[in-house]
């Protein structure tokens, strides 16, 4: 077995619990419909988590021609998909029994931690080159990097309302963007 197809399989498991951690929150929101207060930048951040994990997966493929892998890489690697599960496990509330759902306070109440992590997890991407190839990432992907860094920041200090409401929907079609450009077929 080459080193890749072992050290993938942890990278997957971890992927596969932030997705289920998403599909469980819809499943409890499905389930409490009728209490549940929807707020649109929770959920496109959610559905946006979805896309961006399978995103991280597609693009995992290009690390099986990586050879001589060392505990540094593999870390960084693995580092990126535990933000992106701790990312999954907040963006939607744990749906308590025959209680309201109000998904605009949970997402200002997990705004911070949530945007703090997403800041923590795109460094960790862009300086994941460096670690495993030595060489800084692309300019393209260092510009897509430098966008969604700046939706962070704004979603991490920004309280404003209108302003939370305009980073989910813009950071969606910024991540469409990217993955046309840089990620349309697999390497």
């Amino acid at each position: 077995m080459d080193a890749f197809s072992y050290l993938s399989v942890l990278l997957s498991i971890i992927l596969g619990l932030a997705i289920t951690q998403i599909l469980m929150g819809y499943r409890g929101l499905l389930l409490a419909r009728g209490r549940v207060r929807f707020y649109a930048p929770t959920t496109i951040w959610s559905a946006l988590l979805l896309v961006i994990a399978a995103q991280n997966w597609w693009s995992s493929f290009s690390l099986a021609q990586h050879r001589n892998w060392t505990f540094l890489q593999f870390s960084t690697v693995l580092l990126q998909m535990v933000l992106l599960y701790m990312m999954a496990g907040l963006v939607l509330p744990d749906v308590p029994a025959d209680q309201p759902v109000d998904l605009r306070a949970h997402y200002y109440k997990e705004r911070r931690p949530f945007f703090a992590i997403l800041l923590m997890m795109l460094l960790v991407s862009v300086s994941k080159d460096g670690i495993l190839q030595g060489r800084l990432t692309s300019l393209e992907n260092l510009a897509f990097h430098g966008v969604f860094m700046t939706l962070s920041l704004i979603g991490l200090i920004s309280k404003r309302p209108r302003l939370n409401e305009i980073i989910a929907p813009v950071g969606a079609l910024i991540m469409a963007i990217y993955i046309a450009i840089l990620y349309a077929r697999l390497a």
